[in-house]
């Protein structure tokens, strides 16, 4: 079995990437369509996170099949991973920025967003020139730590959305044990491929827990 993995990891790779990638674009269009019916602001942000989730896993696992160049593909793939997990975190705290008494004209770009654009570069840049993933790892896993505090004192309150943020919870939770395996992964076990593919496995269960989640949401 291990034999098959290594022999056609590359194969696995772009299957995982493109399997990730429909996920998210398939909770792009369904969230959009749920943004447009209640102008729920945290819900644009959450479209968002699965945008950038999109268009990163599309640039790592699926685009070096068509294009190769390992140095821009490593940089805008950290870049954009980075930004959808910043989306993630700002769908739980927008309303600290009193965004809901004004509008935005876009939800990509504004002032509002421009301390995590710098975040994600500076974050990128240091493990630019430390050839290395530590500080994705390090933002990452201290963002859904934050997330997942967020998440669950939002599920601990009575409301109409409850039933959804026990599921926000959860993928928050899930996500947060899946970066720390990553670097586990990445800085001790140097990718083996069992750790590989049971990394691959978690990721695609998370992607179908919060799609499950905007289902149920929708119904």
């Amino acid at each position: 079995m291990l034999d098959i993995i290594i022999e056609n990891k590359e194969l696995i790779k772009l299957i995982y990437g493109i399997i990730v990638t429909l996920i998210c674009v398939f909770i792009v269009l369904r969230t959009d369509k749920l943004f447009r019916l209640s102008m729920h602001h945290g819900i644009r942000f959450f479209r968002n996170a699965f945008f950038f989730y999109g268009i990163a896993f599309a640039i790592r696992h699926v685009l070096p099949t068509i294009y190769s160049c390992p140095a821009t593909t490593k940089f805008f793939f950290e870049f954009f991973i980075i930004m959808a997990g910043f989306f993630l975190l700002f769908s739980l705290i927008w309303k600290k920025f009193e965004i809901s008494k004004q509008k935005l004209y876009s939800s990509l770009f504004n002032k509002k967003l421009l301390i995590f654009y710098t975040m994600a570069f500076v974050v990128v840049l240091l493990d630019y020139i430390w050839s290395a993933f530590c500080f994705m790892f390090l933002s990452q896993i201290i963002l859904f730590i934050s997330a997942s505090i967020i998440s669950y004192v939002n599920f601990r309150k009575k409301g109409s959305q409850r039933k959804f943020l026990k599921f926000y919870f959860v993928a928050m939770m899930l996500s947060l044990i899946a970066w720390i395996l990553n670097a586990i992964a990445a800085l001790y076990l140097e990718w083996s491929p069992v750790a590989l593919i049971s990394i691959y496995i978690l990721n695609i269960i998370i992607f179908l827990l919060f799609l499950y989640g905007i289902i149920n949401v929708i119904k």
